[in-house]
Order: C-alpha cells, then structure tokens, then sequence
C-alpha cells in the first residue's frame, strides 16, 4: 500500500474530498429548495435557494483549485480532478462518479484505490528515516 508524501498532501487530499462530498450534497439541497419555493410561491425561500446555488458555485471553484494537486502517488494523476483519462477496467464507481468513491473512500477509511492505476494509497504521510 502506498503512501502521501508529506502532512499537507493528506490534508489537501482530505479537504477537496470533503469539498467535493459537499458540492454534491449543496447541488441536490440549492436544486430542491429552489423547485420547493416556486412550488409554494415563496420569494424569501427562492431567494435562500439562490443563495445555496452561489455558494454551491463557490465550493466547486475552491475544490477545482484544491484537486489539480491531488496526485495519486504511484502514477501521478490527480484523482480528485476532472480529467479525460481512461479508467481502469476494474473501476467503480458510487452514483456514476468515481471522483465521489475516492472522495467517500478518504474521509471514510482513510484509504482510496486510484481509479487510474488501481493501487490502493493510504492517506497518510510516509515515515522519512533521518539519519
């Protein structure tokens, strides 16, 4: 199994998750609140739903900016980033992303399987011998 490089990789790679976990959940929120308050006619409410798909937009822009440097560390390519590259044929996914299983898979196992390389990297920094 490998492992991070250093302190601030795990930490990187644990914020994008949760960011990315949380643009998913703001999506379908902001999309409901919305659909909700022009059902029931109510401005305040349309307005709250707007606000949630602002801050929904922010998320995504602050995520995009944290998962261009989370690289898996064997083959290099950032797992938590939209990329073009082709999977490995034993990859899975969770609700048709495999982004959203390495983002569920750090925050709750502390380890992911990269949907590239299909090695499985604990997230946690290697022990550095000083001599």
């Amino acid at each position: 199994m490998h492992r991070l490089p250093s302190r601030s990789t795990v930490h990187r790679f644990r914020g994008a998750a949760f960011l990315l976990c949380s643009c998913f959940v703001l999506t379908f929120v902001s999309i409901g609140v919305l659909i909700y308050s022009i059902f029931i006619t109510d401005r305040e409410l349309t307005i709250i739903g707007a606000l949630l798909g602002l801050l929904t937009l922010l998320t995504i822009f602050f995520q995009w900016l944290l998962s261009s440097r989370t690289r898996c560390p064997l083959c290099m390519t950032p797992v938590l980033a939209k990329n073009g590259c082709s999977k490995h044929r034993n990859a899975r996914t969770f609700m048709g992303s495999h982004r959203l299983r390495v983002a569920l898979a750090i925050l709750s196992r502390g380890t992911f399987t990269c949907p590239y390389c299909h090695e499985r990297t604990a997230v946690e920094a290697r022990q550095r011998n000083r001599a």
